[in-house]
């Protein structure tokens, strides 16, 4: 009994995943999560309506950015690291579901007066982008670049 318990648990598990696990990331194109009890230098970025502050941040290949994001707006926004190819696939999804939690370490969805903190290490050169993936933020404009050298 208890074998077939532990099978009908088992068959089970894939459908109690949330949606948002369906794109759920392993590998992140942008670099990876960084380590918060190693050094890092602080970049605050404020998101508003439509913008963020600041719109483009230079960093160096290896080096670790703890991110304070804080909302300055009057609206819910999100902070999500990665490609243009990649955001652009996440934003439809979000289209289909607009009020998406994201748990992955490369973003973060704040209302008004919130604020939180990402630790990445970028690991990669390149160009990469910060964007507000709810339905109509990222089409408003509002996205930033990040260049890695």
């Amino acid at each position: 009994m208890t074998t077939l318990l532990a099978l009908a648990a088992l068959a089970a598990w894939p459908l109690a995943a949330s949606s948002h696990d369906q794109h759920a990331h392993h590998s992140f194109a942008a670099g990876e999560p960084g380590n918060p009890k190693k050094p890092a230098r602080t970049i605050q970025v404020e998101m508003s309506e439509m913008a963020y502050a600041p719109s483009q941040i230079q960093v160096k290949r290896g080096e670790q950015i703890r991110f304070v994001i804080r909302n300055v707006g009057k609206e819910e926004h999100e902070f999500l690291l990665a490609t243009t190819d990649e955001n652009l696939k996440h934003a439809e999804e979000m289209k289909k579901n607009p009020q998406m939690e994201h748990d992955e370490p490369n973003g973060v969805r704040l209302a008004p007066a919130k604020s939180a903190e990402i630790v990445w290490k970028f690991t990669k050169a390149g160009t990469f982008e910060y964007s507000c993936l709810i339905p109509g933020h990222r089409d408003g404009g509002m996205i930033g670049q990040i260049v890695v050298k």
